[in-house]
C-alpha cells in the first residue's frame, strides 16, 4: 500500500479519502502525459535515419542535426530569430518595467484600464495583431512625396510587432514582484537627498531584478517561437526559424523540422528552469521563504 505521506494525508486518513487522492493524482498523471505526449514522440523521431517522419524510429542517426546546424538556410533562420528576439526582449522588458512601475504606484489613475489596454495583446487572437500590423504598416508616414518610415518588410517592423506581443509578459512579471515591495525604501532615498535615478540604479532595481529577468525571458521565448506575425509583416530576408519550420511543413516534409524543434524545446526548458530559480530567489529576496 502506499504511504499516506506519498499521498498527503494524515495517518487517519479513511479508505475511501485514500482511493480520492490517489484517483486524483492519475487523473493528474494522465493529464501531464497527454500534454507532453507530442514533446515524447518529436524526441525519438528527431534521431531517425529515414527521410520520412515516422514513428516507432529507425535506426539512430544524428543526420537531421547535421542538416540543421550545417545547413545555410537553417542557419539564417536561427540568427534571423536570434536577432529579432534579442532586440525586441530589450524593447519589451525596457517598456514593460516603466510601465509596471507607474502601474505600482498608489494614486495611479485608471490602474485597471490601463492594465487592460496594456495585456489586451495576450487577450486577442494573434492572427487579429498580426492583420492588424499588416494595414498599418502598408500605410507608411510620408513626407511631401516620400515615405521616410517603412516599417513592412523590415526587421524594424518584425521587432516592433515582437515588442508588442512581449510586453504584456514583462508587465505581469515585474507588477507581480512589486506587488511586495515596501515604497518606504524609496521616500527613505529621496529624504537622504538621493536622485531618483540612483534610488532607481540602487534600491528598486536590484530588489525587481528577479521579476525584470523572467520578464526578459518570457519576452524572449514569445519572439523566438512566434510565426504568425512574421507571415504577415515579414518576407524572405525576416525567415526566422518558426517560419522556416512551418515553410518546411508546407513545401517539404522534412525530419529536420523534428531536430529543430527538439532544439526549440531545450531552448524552453532551459529558460522554464531559469524563470523558476529566479521566482524563488525574489521570493526570498521578499522574505516569503
Amino acid at each position: 500500500m502506499i504511504n499516506l505521506p506519498l499521498l498527503g494525508l494524515p495517518p487517519y486518513a479513511s479508505t475511501a479519502e485514500r482511493a480520492w487522492r490517489l484517483s486524483f493524482y492519475l487523473f493528474c498523471g494522465l493529464v501531464l502525459l497527454f500534454l507532453i505526449s507530442p514533446i515524447l514522440i518529436v524526441i525519438p523521431i528527431s534521431f531517425n535515419n529515414s527521410s520520412f517522419l515516422s514513428f516507432p524510429r529507425g535506426d539512430w542517426s544524428l543526420r537531421w542535426y547535421e542538416e540543421f546546424f550545417l545547413s545555410e538556410r537553417w542557419n539564417t533562420a536561427v540568427k534571423n530569430s536570434i536577432i529579432i528576439a534579442f532586440f525586441s526582449t530589450i524593447l519589451a522588458t525596457t517598456l514593460g518595467t516603466v510601465a509596471a512601475l507607474g502601474l505600482s504606484r498608489p494614486n495611479f489613475p485608471a490602474r485597471a484600464l490601463v492594465m487592460g489596454v496594456l495585456i489586451s495583446p495576450m487577450v486577442v487572437p494573434v492572427v487579429i495583431t498580426a492583420a492588424a500590423l499588416f494595414f498599418f504598416y502598408a500605410n507608411p508616414l510620408v513626407v511631401t512625396s516620400e515615405p521616410i518610415i517603412i516599417l513592412n518588410n523590415t526587421y524594424l517592423g518584425v521587432i516592433l510587432a515582437h515588442t508588442l506581443l512581449a510586453t504584456p509578459f514583462v508587465v505581469i512579471t515585474v507588477t507581480a514582484t512589486l506587488t511586495g515591495f515596501d515604497q518606504s525604501m524609496i521616500r527613505a532615498g529621496a529624504s537622504l537627498g538621493a536622485h531618483p535615478t540612483l534610488v532607481f540604479r540602487k534600491v528598486i532595481l536590484p530588489l525587481i531584478s528577479p521579476g525584470v529577468i523572467s520578464g526578459a525571458l518570457f519576452a524572449f521565448v514569445t519572439s523566438w517561437d512566434e510565426v504568425v506575425v512574421v507571415l504577415f509583416v515579414g518576407s524572405s530576408d525576416q525567415r526566422t526559424l518558426p517560419r522556416q519550420m512551418f515553410s518546411g511543413i508546407r513545401e517539404m516534409i522534412s525530419p529536420t523540422i523534428t531536430a529543430a524543434a527538439t532544439v526549440l524545446i531545450s531552448v524552453a526548458i532551459v529558460m522554464l528552469v531559469t524563470v523558476e530559480l529566479l521566482r524563488r530567489r525574489s521570493e526570498r529576496l521578499r522574505g516569503i521563504r
